[in-house]
């Protein structure tokens, strides 16, 4: 069941305690935080680790050095890969109002990256105080710039197309076709073929590549060597695997996790 938590930056009465919180924390290998939602819009940054977000329009999958920008509202759970560091900020939403109100995973910068961690020195960081204030405006304006990185994995309403996708996210690996997957959830191979394009404007072959580099980083942040890590997840070879990550990401895996 899903956790409405109580807002950080408002006390019981509603008033404003500061218009940004931050917090820190490091995670094992495998720890779940269960669905929950924030009043508050939400920046989670990986800075060791990997980290896979969760919520009812799909799946993002958060490297070491980015971050995911969660608006207030939206229900979503957490899984890690490998130890992660995290570092959390909470802003009132009329803060970043240039900030896209979706859920997205951006590259962080160099100088992104330092305003963060510094900004993490502090739990609390108020308009009032003109230090604090100057470091929240230039967050802000970083975070309105930002880059987005193509590590979104969209989930189909339809429940037909959706029961595909559980299969597949529960054995990304899975050398099944589509045919045998339309088979065993009552549809049509045209039908799932219109569901997956209409719903996560994605084709269905390329909706499972997807799927499989997602869930290939995982296993390579979690210390999977790169040819067990792309044979695990579904690629007919290291070569293909490589090459697809370079395409996606603009790096082989080694380069990008370094």
């Amino acid at each position: 069941m899903s956790q409405k938590c109580h807002s950080i930056l408002l006390d019981r009465k509603g008033n404003l305690l500061s218009e940004v919180a931050t917090l820190s924390f490091d995670f094992p290998s495998g720890h779940a935080i269960p669905e929950h939602m924030h009043p508050e819009d939400q920046l989670v940054f990986a800075s060791a680790g990997v980290m896979t977000v969760r919520t009812s329009q799909g799946i993002w999958v958060v490297p070491p050095l980015r971050a995911v920008w969660i608006p207030a509202g939206m229900r979503h759970s957490i899984r890690t890969a490998g130890a992660v560091s995290m570092r959390t900020l909470y802003l009132i939403p009329a803060l970043a109002r240039k900030v896209p109100a979706r859920c997205f995973v951006m590259n962080v910068s160099p100088l992104l990256r330092e305003l963060l961690l510094h900004a993490c020195h502090s739990p609390r960081l108020h308009k009032k105080i003109p230090a604090e204030w100057r470091l929240i405006e230039m967050i802000v304006d970083q975070l309105a710039i930002a880059s987005s990185v193509p590590l979104q994995l969209p989930q189909p309403r339809d429940r037909r197309a959706a029961r595909i996708v559980d299969r597949l996210i529960a054995e990304p690996g899975l050398q099944k076709t589509l045919e045998r997957h339309c088979k065993d959830c009552g549809a049509s191979k045209r039908t799932v073929q219109r569901l997956f394009v209409a719903q996560t404007h994605m084709t269905f072959a390329k909706w499972r590549q997807q799927l499989r580099l997602l869930h290939a980083m995982q296993l390579l942040a979690s210390g999977e060597k790169v040819t067990s890590a792309a044979l695990e997840a579904g690629y007919n070879s290291t070569s293909a695997f490589i090459s697809m990550f370079r395409k996606q990401l603009g790096k082989t895996p080694g380069r990008y996790f370094r």
